[in-house]
């Protein structure tokens, strides 16, 4: 038998390139290597992890926090386009009392399509109070209403941009520019990852459309490579070419992935601080032992019926949002660090027909969202999962017409001084409102949350402190949060 590891043996040059073309078909075809060994990422701790507990190590290896952590884990709810606050979490009254006046004038720096604007709209939608803390839940939130005394409410939020894709930025990575490293890169940067056998932030878009600002929205920008989120798919295979040869035995397939290993460990240390080498080899490694381990966790089939029935798991508005949820719910049990959810395009984006729109982008949701809820409190989950709902920005108490000028038709234009955003699990206050927007909702007046103060919070839920986390780059500490003073918002956390 012709010794695998020999090229000389199979009459070839004894090259790199040479054996991979020897083995290529026989080895689980392309072969998605074992190669993320802990001596072949060597870098330091994250500059502002002192004491991290990675020294010269494994850059994805677990982390030490900066103090105790209130959650392990974070899935984020990603509502692309900027959902309406007050038809759905922050109800506004006086929007009835005064629906039809004019408003444009007092706002009129505030709206981005001026020649659309109308006058002040009330919401179509009914409002109840939900739960024994009295949330109030617009009526196209039956299910979430049933998570009432679950969540913290935040309705002071703003954010610096009324434009979706700078604002995105925003919101995703604390910067308006591109390039920046997201959030979920920022955390696993600062605390590694808890399973190697799956990445440990893992992207679930809609097969329909990537949402706006498309791959950009999980960049690990300027921190290392394998911080990046990597894209699942909810709908047939999750991750292209997962399966192994069932030819090949477990031990050869393990042999074949170890030899590798080592083969490109002397690859990459000729090409020192390469860093796209270094990411490339670390997504073939971990795909590999994917491969071997990790196929389970995004296969839905093994759950039992009831809880595909509750997750809207078989029906038509709720298929592909539920699936992606409860995969979710299947990643953190199995240790993956940040979960990331999004819409496809900008379904919350309603300049017109906007009772129509939020009815679809609700019902798309609504079931999904609260069973995720539902399923992780059951489990144990909720307590050391933080949930997160919300997009990049809010609307105007002004209706936004068509060019027929029909109110029936009217939405609402983007808002950047206030939106509404919610937590749920992971060591915040339950039942709780904070914060609060004038009569109309156009501002934030009350409990006012800015986007890098959101993103501390959420640092601070998981043990790290915002200020000690960055990056030395070009003599600056770079940081999730930037330059901007950020205060944690303590009046949310249990």
């Amino acid at each position: 038998m012709t010794p695998i590891g020999n090229p000389k043996a199979l009459g070839l040059r004894s090259t790199r390139r040479a054996w991979f073309q020897s083995v290529a078909g026989g080895v689980y075809g392309a072969a998605l290597a074992e190669l993320l060994g802990a001596d072949l990422l060597r870098a330091a701790s994250p500059s502002g992890m002192a004491g991290a507990g990675a020294g010269e190590g494994d850059r994805l290896a677990p982390r030490s926090t900066h103090f105790p952590p209130r959650a392990r884990s974070v899935i984020q709810l990603f509502m692309n386009g900027g959902p309406s606050q007050m038809d759905l979490l922050d109800p506004k009254p006086e929007l009835t009392r005064r629906h039809g006046q004019s408003y444009f004038n007092k706002i009129a720096g505030e709206v981005e399509n001026i020649a659309s604007a109308g006058a002040i709209l009330r919401s179509p939608f009914q409002f109840r109070q939900h739960g024994e803390s009295g949330l109030w839940v617009s009526e196209l939130y039956p299910h979430l209403a049933r998570c009432a005394d679950e969540l913290a409410v935040l309705r002071g939020m703003y954010t610096t941009n009324l434009t979706h894709e700078p604002a995105l930025n925003i919101i995703q990575s604390g910067q308006m520019r591109t390039g920046y490293p997201v959030m979920g890169s920022w955390i696993v940067y600062g605390l590694g990852s808890e399973n190697r056998n799956l990445p440990a932030y893992v992207v679930l878009d809609d097969p329909e459309g990537l949402p706006v600002n498309g791959i950009e929205n999980w960049t690990a920008g300027f921190l290392p490579p394998v911080c990046q989120g990597t894209r699942f798919r909810s709908q047939g295979v999750p991750v292209l070419n997962l399966r192994p040869n069932p030819a090949d035995p477990p031990r050869v397939a393990q042999a074949a992935q170890d030899f590798l290993a080592r083969f490109d460990r002397r690859h990459l240390a000729a090409r020192p601080h390469q860093s796209a080498l270094e990411a490339r080899i670390s997504s073939y490694e971990l795909a590999g032992r994917m491969q071997l381990a990790a196929g389970d966790a995004l296969d839905v089939t093994g759950e039992d019926a009831a809880t595909r029935e509750l997750y809207g798991i078989g029906q038509a508005a709720t298929d592909s949002y539920g699936r992606r949820c409860l995969i979710a719910r299947r990643l953190v049990e199995r240790g993956v660090r940040f979960v990331q959810i999004f819409i496809n395009g900008q379904i919350w984006d309603h300049h017109t027909a906007i009772e129509a729109g939020l009815k679809t982008a609700c019902r798309k949701t609504d079931q999904p969202i609260a069973a995720l809820l539902t399923d992780l409190k059951r489990r144990g989950l909720l307590d050391s999962t933080l949930v997160v709902w919300g997009g990049e920005f809010g609307r105007l108490p002004i209706a936004q017409l068509s060019e027929d000028r029909n109110e029936q038709n009217a939405g609402r234009d983007h808002n950047k001084n206030a939106f509404t955003t919610w937590m749920a699990g992971g060591g915040v206050r339950r039942g709780i409102v904070h914060g609060a927007t004038d009569e109309l909702g156009m501002t934030a007046v009350e409990g006012r949350v800015s986007v890098p103060d959101w993103h501390a919070t959420i640092l601070h839920l998981l043990g790290l402190n915002h200020e000690e986390l960055f990056l030395e780059r070009n003599g600056l500490q770079e940081k999730l949060t930037g330059v901007n003073p950020a205060q944690i918002v303590r009046e949310i956390l249990a």
